[in-house]
C-alpha cells in the first residue's frame, strides 16, 4: 500500500531532479518508491480487475478471470 507520504517523497524527488539534480543515494532511492509505486498500481489493477463481471445480453454473469482461463 503506498502511503501520501511516500507520494509526497517520490513528487518531491522528482522536481529536485529537474531542477539541482540528485545524489547516487537520492537516485537510488527515487528508483526504489517508484518502482513500489508501479507494483503497488499493478496489484491494486489486477485485484480490480478479477472482480469485474461482465453481463452477456441473455443476462448471465461472468467474471473476466473466467473469460481468461476459458482461453
Amino acid at each position: 500500500m503506498i502511503t501520501q507520504k511516500t507520494i509526497d517523497r517520490i513528487n518531491e524527488l522528482a522536481r529536485k531532479s529537474k531542477t539541482v539534480g540528485l545524489t547516487v543515494e537520492e537516485k537510488e532511492e527515487q528508483q526504489k518508491l517508484r518502482r513500489e509505486y508501479i507494483d503497488a498500481y499493478k496489484q491494486s489493477l489486477h485485484a480490480q480487475l478479477d472482480n469485474t463481471v461482465v453481463v452477456r445480453p441473455d443476462g448471465t454473469r461472468e467474471k473476466l478471470s473466467d473469460m481468461k482461463k476459458k482461453k
